[in-house]
C-alpha cells in the first residue's frame, strides 16, 4: 500500500503502560518546508518500469519539515510498475510504527556539514534496508541466559549497500534504531555511525586480517568501533574456486558490526547498541586486481565446474550480467543479530539533541543537531540482548536486481 506519510523520526513524551514498556504519542504532523538532499536522487534504469514521480511519492516529512524518501515495496501496487530495488520489511507491521512513523532516509546525512563536521557524506537510495521484530524474547548477562519475561519490539534501518566499492573504504553509514522493551528499556536513535576504520575492510575468511582498500569519502571520516567484514577474492578462491564443496554463503557473507553510541556533552554514554547486519548474497566482493576493485559473484557461475552448483543452478548455464534480475546475487538475503541494548538515562530528560554522529548530546537544539529520544531508565547490569531478526527472510521480488 502506498503511504505518503507525515512523521517524526523521534518522539518527545514518555508514558509507561502496565508492563513498563516505554511508549510515546503518535508523530505530530509537521508542515513540509522543502526537500532533503536524499529526496529525488533515484532515477529508473533500463530494467525499471516505474517513473521517478511514482517513486518520489513514497515520502515522509521529517522532524525538520523536509521531505525525505522512505520505505516502499518493490512493486507499486497502484500501477504494477517495478522499482528494481527493495528496502526490506514493511515497517508498518512493527508495533513501534505507531510511535515513530515512517523512517526518513538520509536524515542524519542531511545535517553532517551543518554540525561543523567539515564535509558531506551522501549515500545512494537503494542501500536503505529495514528490518523489525515484535515481542522478541531477550537475554541478559555475559552468559546470555534466557530471561523470557523481558521482551522487546525492535525496528531498525541501516544503509547497507552491497553492490559497489563504497563500503570497501567508507565507514560512515546511517542507522535508525528503535527499541521498546517491557522492562522499561527504550530509545530511538538516528546516527551517521562510523563502522570500523575508514579506508579499510576486514577480510571475511580471515577476520584477523585488515586490508587498506583506499581513501574514504569523506577523507576526514573518523574511525569507529565495530567492523565491516567483507569478502575478498582470496576468500572466493579458498571457499569457492579451490574448495571440494564450494559454499557461496560462506565465501560471500558480509557482516557489518555496529558499535553505536549516544554520548552526552562531556562524554557520558547515554545509549549503546551493537547490532550485526549480515548479508548472504552481496553482488560484489573485493578484488584489488580489477579496475574499481569490484568482483562480481555472478561471473563465477560461468565457470564450467560451478554451473551445476545450487546457487548458480537457476541460471541453467546462461551467462547474465551482474545487474540482471536473473542473477542469484542481489543482496536480498539478510538478517540482523540484535545484541546489547544499554540505557543510562534514569534522571532524564527524554529528549536529547546530538550531532549526526550521536555525540555532544545536549538538552536543547544546536546547529546541525539531530533529535533523539531516550526513556528515563537505567538497565545497568542486564546487558539486554536479543536473538536474530529476518534469518529465513528473502526480500527478492519482481524486477529486483543489483544495485540493490
Amino acid at each position: 500500500m502506498r503511504r505518503i506519510a507525515i512523521a517524526l523520526a523521534v518522539v518527545s513524551t514518555l508514558a509507561c503502560d502496565s508492563d513498563r514498556t516505554p511508549t510515546a504519542p503518535p508523530p505530530d504532523s509537521v508542515p513540509a518546508v522543502g526537500f532533503a538532499t536524499a529526496h529525488g536522487i533515484w532515477t529508473p534504469g533500463p530494467q525499471d518500469t516505474c517513473p521517478a514521480a511514482v517513486h518520489d511519492s513514497y515520502s515522509v516529512v521529517g522532524p525538520d519539515g523536509l521531505v525525505y524518501p522512505t520505505w516502499h515495496p518493490a512493486v507499486d501496487p497502484a500501477t504494477g510498475c517495478t522499482f528494481g530495488h527493495e528496502h526490506g520489511r514493511d515497517p508498518s507491521g512493527s508495533d513501534i510504527y505507531a510511535q515513530v512513523g515512517d523512517i526518513p532516509f538520509g536524515y542524519a546525512n542531511q545535517y553532517l556539514e551543518a554540525s561543523g563536521f567539515g564535509a558531506p557524506r551522501h549515500e545512494d537510495h537503494v542501500g536503505h534496508k529495514v528490518e523489525w521484530e515484535n515481542d522478541m524474547p531477550m537475554r541478559v548477562g555475559d552468559g546470555g541466559s534466557a530471561l523470557l519475561s523481558v521482551t522487546c519490539d525492535v525496528l531498525v534501518k541501516l544503509h547497507q549497500g552491497t553492490h559497489s566499492a563504497d563500503a570497501f573504504t567508507n565507514n560512515m553509514h546511517e542507522v535508525a534504531y528503535h527499541v521498546r522493551c517491557n522492562d522499561g528499556t527504550g530509545f530511538s536513535a538516528t546516527l551517521l555511525t562510523p563502522i570500523g576504520d575508514a579506508g579499510e575492510l576486514v577480510v571475511s575468511c580471515d577476520r584477523d586480517r585488515h586490508i587498506s582498500a583506499g581513501t574514504a569519502n569523506p577523507a576526514i571520516s573518523p574511525d569507529g568501533g565495530g567492523k565491516r567484514v567483507i569478502p575478498t577474492m582470496a576468500c572466493v578462491e579458498e571457499r569457492v574456486l579451490n574448495a571440494e564443496r564450494p559454499r557461496f554463503d560462506g565465501a560471500l557473507r558480509e557482516s557489518w558490526e555496529i558499535s553505536g553510541r549516544i554520548r552526552a556533552e562531556g562524554g557520558r554514554t547515554l545509549v549503546s547498541f551493537n547490532p550485526y547486519f549480515q548479508v548472504m548474497d552481496p553482488s560484489r566482493f573485493f578484488d584489488p586486481a580489477l579496475t574499481g576493485k569490484v568482483g562480481r559473484p555472478v561471473d563465477l557461475c560461468a565457470l564450467e565446474q560451478l554451473q551445476d552448483r545450487d546457487r548458480c543452478a537457476p541460471l541453467a548455464g546462461q551467462t547474465v550480467s551482474w545487474d540482471s534480475p536473473q542473477s542469484p546475487f542481489k543482496g536480498v538475503r539478510r538478517f540482523v543479530d540484535v545484541n546489547s541494548n544499554n540505557v543510562r538515562n534514569a534522571d532524564g530528560p527524554e529528549v536529547w539533541w546530538t550531532d549526526p554522529l550521536g555525540q555532544n548530546a545536549r538538552t536543547t537544539p544546536f546547529p546541525g543537531s539531530i533529535r533523539q529520544w531516550i526513556a528515563r531508565h537505567d538497565n545497568k547490569g542486564t546487558d539486554l540482548r536479543g536473538a536474530v531478526m529476518g534469518k529465513d527472510r528473502d526480500y527478492d521480488g519482481e524486477g529486483v536486481h543489483a544495485p540493490n
